[in-house]
């Protein structure tokens, strides 16, 4: 029993890519959570020279938008990211902004509400006319960055850092899930993820997780959730890995004492 909380001890089920699951698991382990991570997708880096070249043009641009802190990591490995530039760099939250201080850029533009929607209100973006606009991301996405910073006026530069690699369900953490007690909570904090552990999860295992408590990262992803067939969807106040642990912990909280 998780007495801190006045609840049963409950499983988190986290969706991040592999070997990224240690912020969500440390902030869900201190609320009382057991972990099981199913990576349904990995994270590669592009070294390539091509991209790398490409980078280099796209960072003198006038407002250089990071998707992700995996955008920041993969182009701070072809080049370094703290020369000084004269454009606005942008970032999607928080997350993303705090892996670009940590690699040394200080001045860097973030919305409170972190999402695509969030990042296009920000009045840094809202003219763009006659102004050079780079995207650094990942092949993938809804693309309303892209095709939104487009329509306003901006010359986009995309460059892809790094690529999602689909994987196959991991078999023994399955059988641990299968195995769990309840509650579940799924954490769902990207569209692509949750379409490909549908895709691949076991027909008894996923008519178990479409009961179980989902936290979504944002009103898209909820939505997403909600016409996946998830039936207890909850909106967390962000993506950051404290958020949804704090979303779930309240999900499991609710039900326990209701």
């Amino acid at each position: 029993m998780n007495s801190h909380a006045h609840v049963p001890d409950w499983t988190l089920v986290s969706l991040r890519p592999r070997g990224q699951h240690a912020p969500l698991r440390r902030a869900a382990e201190a609320l009382g959570a057991q972990v099981i991570g199913l990576s349904p997708w990995a994270l590669v880096a592009r070294h390539d020279a091509g991209t790398r070249a490409a980078l280099a043009q796209a960072l003198g641009a006038d407002r250089v938008v990071f998707s992700s802190p995996a955008a920041v990591h993969a182009a701070a490995r072809l080049q370094p990211l703290q020369a000084p530039h004269a454009g606005t760099w942008l970032a999607v939250g928080a997350g993303t902004a705090a892996a670009l201080r940590g690699h040394g850029v200080d001045d860097v533009v973030a919305p409170t509400r972190m999402d695509s929607e969030g990042l296009l209100d920000l009045p840094a973006l809202a003219q763009l006319q006659g102004l050079r606009a780079a995207l650094v991301t990942a092949p993938g996405g809804r693309g309303i960055i892209a095709s939104t910073l487009q329509a306003r006026g901006a010359t986009l530069q995309r460059v892809d850092v790094y690529q999602r690699r689909a994987l196959r369900l991991p078999p023994r953490q399955l059988q641990r899930l299968r195995h769990q007690a309840g509650p579940w909570v799924l954490a769902v904090s990207s569209a692509e993820a949750l379409a490909l552990l549908s895709e691949q999860l076991p027909a008894d295992l996923l008519a178990q997780l479409r009961q179980a408590h989902v936290v979504a990262a944002s009103e898209r992803l909820a939505a997403l959730a909600t016409d996946a067939g998830f039936t207890r969807v909850t909106l967390a106040a962000g993506p950051l890995p404290a958020q949804l642990a704090q979303a779930a912990h309240a999900a499991v909280t609710t039900a326990a004492t209701s």
